[in-house]
């Protein structure tokens, strides 16, 4: 298990407008609010709508965090895709131990069969959350509640006031959205 005292370099796959900038940016607030040191950046380059984007996040409960170089070896890598599985090696660089939460319907078998990493997985349907709850199929709130269950790298109720403060009256539907997916995330070490 991850020790969420050290720090904790996480990597986020999605597409263009998916929202995997914005998780990055409300789990470092989350994280700053609880009084740990965070930081979150993009990797852009000439991505349209719809291709595969990068999203990282530190964070580091005991010192500032100094190092601003692109997360090549993260302790997590969060999928908010299932599609990206098939044409981006989401598990690159991935830890040993390293933690692999995926947005997918498939079994854990089904998963594992796709990667040769040995690391802990964890899944939810984020697509069919963010449809019911959002109404629109933009997973990244939901992703984030699945992230919390499988790593507890700030408290769930510490991403309340970033979504407020982000998605205004849209915020109550987003908060759902990332309690539905923790409550639904499975975990297999």
């Amino acid at each position: 298990m991850l020790d969420t005292n050290q720090l904790i370099e996480i990597r986020w796959h999605g597409r263009g407008g998916q929202g995997a900038v914005t998780s990055a940016e409300l789990l470092a607030k989350a994280a700053i609010s609880e009084g740990k040191y965070a930081q979150a950046f993009p990797s852009f380059g000439p991505e349209r709508r719809g291709a595969p984007v990068l999203a990282f996040v530190r964070i580091n409960s005991r010192e500032p965090i100094k190092v601003r170089a692109e997360i090549t070896q993260p302790d997590i890598v969060v999928v908010l895709d299932p599609g990206l599985l098939s044409i981006v090696n989401v598990t690159a660089g991935l830890k040993p131990k390293g933690t692999l939460v995926i947005n997918s319907r498939r079994s854990f078998e089904d998963i594992e069969a796709l990667f040769k990493a040995k690391c802990r997985l964890a899944k939810v349907d984020a697509t069919t959350i963010a449809r019911e709850v959002l109404g629109v199929m933009v997973t990244n709130t939901t992703m984030i509640g699945a992230l919390l269950k499988a790593v507890g790298v700030v408290k769930l109720e510490s991403l309340v006031e970033p979504l407020n403060q982000r998605f205004g009256r849209l915020a109550e539907r987003n908060i759902k959205a990332m309690q539905k997916a923790y409550e639904e995330t499975t975990v297999r070490e």
